[in-house]
């Protein structure tokens, strides 16, 4: 239940006996798709400010270590804060 990274992360519910996710592998391959550690790593680079919401690691028991590396970290009126002054926002 535990976080296992971005690389372990299922690629959508439809599995097919795990050829699902090497379908979409394949697709992402042939289309010189970035993968999602790739993606992160990109954003990070760039200056996108990745804020983990400190609420939902309460209800889920996760700790700061067990989460990647440069997030920041707040509830939610400090997010909504941060949203309402900012140019794009996306919210997962």
């Amino acid at each position: 239940m535990m976080p296992r990274g971005a690389r372990k992360l299922g690629l959508s519910k439809m599995q097919f006996g795990g050829l699902g996710p090497q379908m979409i592998k394949h697709v992402m391959k042939k289309h010189n798709a970035l993968t999602l550690p790739q993606l992160i790593e990109l954003a990070q680079e760039q200056g996108v400010k990745l804020v983990a919401c400190t609420m939902t690691m309460d209800l889920l028991g996760l700790q700061q270590e067990e989460l990647i590396d440069g997030l920041a970290y707040a509830g939610v009126a400090a997010y909504l804060g941060d949203a309402s002054d900012a140019k794009v926002n996306l919210f997962i």
